[in-house]
């Protein structure tokens, strides 16, 4: 049996005769599962995703709805025999076929091969001919199915310029005129597409139309975007007015120094950012190139446009890459110098929110977290002052990432992301909106309101079909996950084994943002503890575990665990006092635990002093990821100990 999806959703027997499927919601199931590649869904997301007002009887009908499906694409499964195809794993279901007979399994992998090897040309050609029209053209309306319809149009897009790249590289390609001219007119703001027309129009003979056709990009880059054609297009014009007969092979978007401007690079670098993914780290890298290459000219002005020109929503307090953002700061606090207390007002709101932005808090000295909170202050002042809402946003992003300055603030960081949605909202500024959502729901996670942080992430989750923000339905499946884990203490909820599972699947989805190192290392291990504590049980013990930047904190637990109370009684009096971040108050809550269980007084009274102003929250809640449950319990737990001392 296949399964096809790019176009309307079909199933097809070895003999090419049509499985009937059955209604919309049946195909829509099937489709789903697809879409997760072969993970397993939980139960929760299918219902969340089929319906947007889930009915009383939503579990019940989808499970009526699986097993339809599994009588049409394996009729002839004996009774009482498990499924092998469409089957239940864990809290939920997944797709188990071989990659080769989903069709857009098979385009993707053909394009990882292309990409890899020319030779691969052929299956790309074929794959691209799979297409019947949109990916699940027949699931509309259903927020999962858009965020995956948008993400295989832009491979599909990406296949058919690496097709006419490869063709054009080979010596032919005069034949793909007609093909590329109709893509430009689709997709003008595809730069790489403008190189292949104007290569195939040369490759045809027609070098007129070739230089025509480069001056048209030019014009609308230029007019429309502010933006100079990148280097590939001026070298291409370039070789085609001296009288080139053969034109060599264009560089890729992502090939290691390409010469564009320094401000082209890094509005480049800064639409490729917001597209999250491989992306992402491409853009990091490029935004570093552009604002190196802007400082080498000497033109104050323009390096810091260059700099402040990168304005990505940022949400998480650990950088992904500490190393660069220390580059970026450490450029732009050369360029505040330079530019001086009289300099224009716009760029310096800009320099200094860059320095808020990029200095995460938990990657700080305590020096630094000053400069940095004194920079988030200057810049909402300067941004409020101009009464640029796009500033302003930018300016209040950094003043978010600086407002983890002790335990306990999650309503103050609440005021500021409701600013922040309330600014983007208004202004037309999505991308911010979306932060703003995140940023609502981190604190009502924090405050225990998880119906108000659920709405705020449905809303999330809307805005980034249209963003294209591919983190947020991964951020927000950890959400789930984290409400499965607190409801699992409550009379009738899911188990704990549920919890765990539901964890796991979110640690998958995360696994596979490799762009994310400071936000994804040691989450899980930290996820799994928190789910034991809620139930009174040890903290887990294996090895194999990575607890990333949070193992100071989970090392004198994870040795109670193994009866070795001497070593964590050792562990716990090294145990720091945790960075200024999403984490620290589930941190200080594992101290004070630690304290607690070891008698160890004199530690467990400083816990209790720093989590006193958290009483209210939940610990963990502050990140939207994970739980260890109310800060109040492990408060109660520190100052009995602290009183015994």
């Amino acid at each position: 049996m296949r399964i096809d999806v790019l176009g309307a959703v079909r199933a097809l027997h070895d003999d090419g005769i049509p499985v009937d499927l059955g209604g919309p919601r049946h195909r829509e199931v099937l489709a789903r599962l697809v879409a997760a590649g072969g993970r397993m869904v939980a139960t929760d997301t299918l219902v969340a995703d089929l319906w947007a007002e889930p009915p009383v009887r939503a579990v019940g009908a989808l499970r009526t709805f699986v097993a339809a499906l599994r009588r049409a694409i394996e009729p002839g499964r004996p009774p009482r025999t498990p499924p092998r195809v469409l089957v239940t794993e864990g809290p939920g279901y997944a797709l188990r076929l071989p990659r080769a007979q989903v069709d857009a399994h098979r385009f993707e992998d053909a394009l990882a091969r292309a990409r890899r090897a020319p030779e691969a040309l052929a299956g790309l050609e074929a794959a691209l001919a799979a297409w019947r029209g949109p990916a699940y053209a027949d699931v509309t309306g259903s927020v999962w199915a858009q965020r995956e319809r948008a993400r295989l149009e832009e491979l599909r897009l990406e296949a058919t310029e690496l097709r006419a790249r490869l063709l054009l590289d080979s010596g032919s390609g005069a034949e793909l005129v007609a093909e590329l001219g109709a893509h430009v007119t689709e997709h003008p703001w595809r730069e790489p597409a403008w190189g292949l027309l104007a290569r195939a129009l040369h490759r045809a003979g027609r070098q007129a139309d070739a230089l025509a056709t480069l001056r048209r990009a030019r014009t609308m880059l230029v007019e429309q975007l502010g933006l100079d054609p990148g280097a590939d297009l001026r070298r291409l014009e370039a070789d085609i007015l001296h009288g080139a007969t053969t034109l060599p092979p264009a560089r890729t978007v992502w090939t290691a120094g390409v010469r564009l401007g320094p401000r082209t690079t890094v509005e480049l670098a800064r639409t490729l950012a917001l597209a999250g993914g491989d992306a992402l780290v491409h853009s990091r890298r490029d935004r570093l190139a552009a604002v190196e290459a802007a400082e080498r000219t000497g033109d104050i002005a323009l390096t810091a446009r260059v700099i402040g020109a990168y304005d990505v929503p940022a949400l998480w307090s650990r950088a992904d890459d500490p190393e660069q953002s220390r580059a970026v700061v450490a450029a732009a606090e050369r360029t505040l110098t330079a530019l001086g207390t009289d300099g224009p007002a716009e760029l310096r709101a800009r320099l200094l929110a860059t320095v808020a932005v990029e200095s995460r808090s938990a990657d700080l000295s305590g020096t630094e977290a000053e400069r940095a909170g004194q920079a988030a202050r200057e810049a909402e002042a300067l941004a409020r002052e101009l009464g640029d809402p796009a500033l302003l946003v930018f300016a209040l992003n950094g003043v978010f990432l600086q407002s983890f300055t002790r335990p306990g603030l999650a309503a103050a960081r609440d005021v500021i992301g409701a600013e922040i949605l309330d600014l983007a909202t208004r202004h037309e500024l999505p991308n911010f909106a979306v932060l703003g959502r995140l940023i609502r729901l981190q604190s009502a996670s924090a405050l225990g309101d998880l119906d108000a942080a659920t709405a705020h992430a449905r809303a999330a989750e809307r805005l980034a079909v249209s963003t294209e923000a591919s983190l947020v339905p991964v951020l927000t499946g950890w959400f789930r996950a984290r409400v499965t884990a607190a409801r699992s203490t409550e009379p009738g909820g899911p188990t704990a084994a549920t919890a765990a599972a539901h964890y796991r699947a979110a640690e998958h989805a995360l696994a596979g943002t490799a762009s994310m190192p400071g936000l994804h290392r040691g989450l899980f291990a930290l996820a799994l503890l928190g789910l034991r504590l809620l139930h009174g049980r040890p903290a887990p013990t294996d090895p194999g575990l990575d607890w990333g930047p949070y193992r100071p904190w989970a090392q004198p637990l994870v040795l109670l665990a193994r009866n070795r109370v001497e070593e964590a009684r050792t562990a716990l009096a090294a145990t720091p006092e945790p960075p200024l971040d999403h984490m620290q108050e589930a941190l200080w809550c594992l101290t004070a635990h630690a304290a607690a269980r070891l008698g160890e007084h004199p530690v467990a009274a400083r816990a209790a002093t720093a989590l006193r102003p958290a009483r209210t929250e939940h610990a963990g809640g502050a990140s939207g990821l994970l739980t260890l449950g109310p800060v109040a319990r492990y408060l109660t737990e520190a100052e009995a100990c602290a009183d015994q001392g």
